[in-house]
């Protein structure tokens, strides 16, 4: 095999980088979305909502108005470079200019966006909330119980993207694949599944939908959150039965894998 050269060392390193960057601002991502909101409800330690503000008074509350905008701009920024930068046109542009680091710079440009989401994001703790268990004893366990619903979702959104080819999804393996002279990594997969990955390229939809409501206390801003976020996942995708046929195949080759080695060695006792 051939040495690296410089360029190719190079893109790499940030290849490298970009998964270290993402993962870290996935973790942060579910310690803004998830547990951070559950620890407070538990501890008690920052007020999350006024509920003895009337609506009508909290709606004309500046800070609160305030606070809405700067989160409603945050989320558009977001979904508009997440968007954007999907679009066939757009995509076609920056794979012209980027090559094999396309996926990478889209990457990088969500998680950068994510943390500046997370880092500028306002709450509004002078409205009321629109639901709050607070009474006992459903207020130590209702928190209790979303921690643990929250911890399983987030294992079968980690589980399902790496099913579904994280060194792909994150861009490692087109560079991998440009210095080894194979093409793309889409290419090598078979039609039903770049049918698959075009239609469903957000693997973590009901799982994230769960996440972003099941919460003991819902805020305003929480509220904004969640709703941009549930409507963005659910116009993301178009599965088809063609797709849910090959997902189901699938899922079914998976099973038939992991079983294999228990036969195998019931066979051998035998």
């Amino acid at each position: 095999m051939a040495s690296l050269t410089a360029r190719e060392c190079a893109m790499c390193t940030l290849s490298l980088l970009n998964f270290a960057f993402v993962f870290i601002s996935g973790a942060d991502f579910i310690r803004f979305v998830s547990f951070r909101a559950i620890y407070h409800n538990i501890t008690g330690e920052t007020t999350l909502c006024q509920d003895s503000v009337p609506w009508s008074e909290a709606l004309q509350d500046p800070s609160v108005l305030k606070a809405l905008s700067v989160d409603v701009a945050l989320l558009a920024m977001f979904t508009v470079q997440h968007s954007l930068l999907a679009w066939p046109p757009v995509k076609q542009v920056c794979q012209s200019i980027l090559g094999s680091l396309n996926r990478t710079a889209y990457c990088f440009t969500t998680a950068l966006a994510l943390q500046i989401l997370m880092h500028y994001w306002q709450p509004v703790t002078s409205a009321p909330c629109l639901w709050s268990v607070r009474q006992a004893p459903w207020s130590v366990w209702f928190p209790l119980i979303c921690f643990a619903v929250h911890f399983f979702c987030w294992a079968i959104i980690w589980t399902t993207l790496m099913m579904f080819d994280y060194s792909e999804l994150l861009g490692i393996k087109q560079v991998y694949y440009k210095y080894l002279g194979i093409g793309e990594p889409l290419s090598h997969k078979s039609s039903q599944a770049q049918r698959f990955l075009s239609h469903f390229r957000h693997p973590v939809c009901l799982e994230l939908v769960v996440v972003v409501w099941l919460l003991p206390a819902l805020s305003l801003d929480r509220l904004v959150l969640a709703l941009t976020m549930s409507v963005y996942l659910v116009l993301a995708h178009s599965l088809d039965k063609q797709d849910l046929a090959f997902l189901c195949e699938q899922l079914s080759g998976k099973v038939q894998l992991f079983s294999e080695p228990t036969l195998s060695l019931d066979s051998k006792e035998k």
